[in-house]
């Protein structure tokens, strides 16, 4: 069994890398198909504090540790050499992932309300990429424009189908669990994911709340909106800047942040340019302005 699960680790390792190399950031999973790694503020004492996202420098905050730097995720299978599959995180540039799971749950056919939504709504489903799962189900993924957070939800869209947007993951094809192997459907392999037929996207993306804060709390926030963005690594600085961004344009407190958030960003190494791009489309995207 151990040899077993070494094979098992050291495939998920090398199927990670590969998914890295077509810019999808990863994190090594358990069996039961969780982040491996636990959370190393588990056990902090005192009251609850505002949840760390990797600023702390460790590794253990899930989806938050995906990365396609290839040094970084041999690291996480390193701390984590249990680990028998990858997730792939959704949201994140290039592809801006999004996953429609359709589960297979008794008395619900969700291939069957996908086909129904799109006549209803007007959209075709496009040719992409498709992983099956061990209990007969799909993962569809389809690609998201970059100013469009798509978020996380359970049979909203329909009974049996969950979409995996921003801060989730998917389990990544050559993953290996309790109930079975995850693989590539054939004929999709070769295939990058396919935009997300507009339509759809509108589906997705339910109107933002408006959303009321004091100025304590806003002062508060913002700085740990600026701390997040000042403990990114490479390959995750546009992503935590847009991230930070969208959250501070949602809270009311963007225009007044943003100078702090650019500055954070060229600390890290973003460019001016590339800093002020990102916030305009976070601006954007949550109704603030962008400079």
């Amino acid at each position: 069994m151990a040899s077993t699960d070494r094979q098992a680790t050291t495939l998920a390792l090398a199927h990670a890398l590969s998914a890295a190399e077509r810019g999808l950031a990863v994190i090594p999973l358990s069996r039961t198909k969780l982040p491996a790694l636990r959370s190393p503020h588990r056990d902090d004492p005192g009251p609850a504090a505002p949840p760390c996202h990797g600023e702390c420098g460790r590794y253990g905050h899930g989806v938050y540790d995906a990365t396609t730097d290839p040094r970084r995720i041999r690291a996480l299978f390193a701390a984590a050499p249990w680990a028998t599959g990858y997730g792939i995180a959704c949201g994140l540039h290039p592809h801006h992932l999004i996953g429609i799971d359709l589960d297979t749950k008794p008395g619900t056919d969700s291939s069957a309300a996908l086909r129904e939504l799109a006549l209803r709504h007007l959209f075709t489903i496009p040719e992409t990429v498709v992983v099956l799962t061990p209990s007969g189900g799909r993962h569809l993924w389809l690609s998201g424009p970059p100013d469009v957070v798509v978020p996380n939800s359970a049979s909203r869209l329909a009974p049996g189908i969950d979409v995996r947007g921003a801060g989730g993951y998917l389990v990544g094809p050559g993953s290996r669990t309790g109930h079975g192997a995850y693989d590539m459907a054939p004929g999709t392999a070769h295939l990058a994911p396919a935009p997300c037929p507009p339509a759809l996207l509108r589906l997705l993306t339910p109107p933002p709340r408006t959303r009321h804060s004091t100025p304590s709390s806003a002062g508060r926030h913002g700085q740990g909106l600026v701390h997040f963005v000042l403990a990114a690594h490479e390959g995750q600085r546009n992503t935590r800047l847009y991230w930070a961004a969208c959250r501070a344009y949602e809270s009311g407190i963007g225009p007044a942040l943003a100078p702090a958030l650019l500055a954070a960003a060229i600390h890290t190494g973003l460019t001016h340019h590339e800093a002020h791009s990102t916030l305009a489309s976070a601006a954007r995207m949550a109704g603030g302005q962008g400079g």
